[in-house]
């Protein structure tokens, strides 16, 4: 009689499991697929995790052009400082010179949340500590912070940040070429710069005047620096450019941008830019 006592005393506490077993069981897929859609939405906003730094000076890494070449301009609009140098993995020796990306960080006291965009101007060559890194200039890690703070995120040390590739927009500005100023008649290269769209090139051709469907293709000489040696010939002027873009792969033609009598380091400006 002891034996059936206990026994029924056992069969409701296996009864009462079961059943909140049955609960937890049914339940639980429902929070796996909340998690799931958490991660799709987050997927889905483009954002991902890269590292921030700023290592001091007066104005910040970028600021003086550095590899990519664009030397004082870079202070000046549509820069405006608001610019930062890559780790490899975004510089890419040099096509990355351009792109536009937006940063934001959260997980410093001082942060604002809210993205600033920023365009690749130099390289951060030993920024490798994460797969993605953004040495940004004074004024755009500047821009990430809460009013006052400034200074306190600049000394923060490495930033834990979110990032992801914007179109660059230059409204009212067309692409110009630089002219380098070790160009001759046989050998001619160029900086181009304030390309909307995706920002960086992936390649530039030149036509010599009088032909008609003779685009040479131009080489990477180094940052955002295009040239095409001659080969001992000279170089007929005017020239045309058609620049292609790395991610879109759309095409546009400077027509006759450079001109006859043209000058080693003068700027040129075309009337054309890309659809950002």
């Amino acid at each position: 009689m002891a034996v059936r006592q206990n026994v029924f005393c056992f069969l409701p506490i296996v009864a009462t499991f079961s059943i909140l077993f049955n609960s937890c069981y049914c339940f639980y897929p429902k929070l796996l697929n909340i998690n799931a859609s958490l991660a799709v939405s987050d997927d889905q906003s483009g954002w991902s995790p890269a590292g921030a730094t700023w290592y001091g000076g007066s104005k910040g890494a970028g600021t003086d052009g550095g590899a990519c070449g664009y030397g004082d301009s870079v202070e000046r609009p549509p820069f405006s400082s608001m610019v930062s140098a890559g780790g490899p993995s975004i510089f890419k020796s040099g096509i990355g010179c351009g792109a536009c990306y937006e940063v934001k960080c959260s997980t410093n006291s001082a942060c604002s949340g809210n993205p600033v965009t920023v365009v690749i101007t130099d390289e951060c060559p030993g920024c490798v500590s994460e797969s993605v890194h953004f040495d940004l200039s004074g004024t755009s890690i500047g821009a990430m912070a809460k009013s006052g703070l400034a200074d306190l995120l600049r000394d923060a040390g490495i930033l834990q940040v979110q990032y992801k590739k914007v179109d660059c927009k230059y409204p009212g500005t067309t692409i110009a070429f630089h002219v380098d100023p070790g160009s001759n008649p046989n050998y001619f290269a160029t900086l181009i710069e304030y390309t909307n769209g995706d920002g960086d090139l992936a390649s530039v051709d030149l036509k010599q005047a009088l032909a008609t469907d003779g685009w040479q293709p131009m080489q990477q000489s180094w940052g955002a620096v295009w040239k095409l040696d001659g080969a001992g010939s000279t170089l007929l002027p005017p020239f045309s450019l058609r620049l292609t873009s790395l991610d879109s792969r759309k095409t546009i033609v400077a027509t006759a941008v450079i001109p006859a009598g043209w000058e080693p380091g003068k700027t040129y400006r075309s009337v054309v830019n890309f659809n950002p």
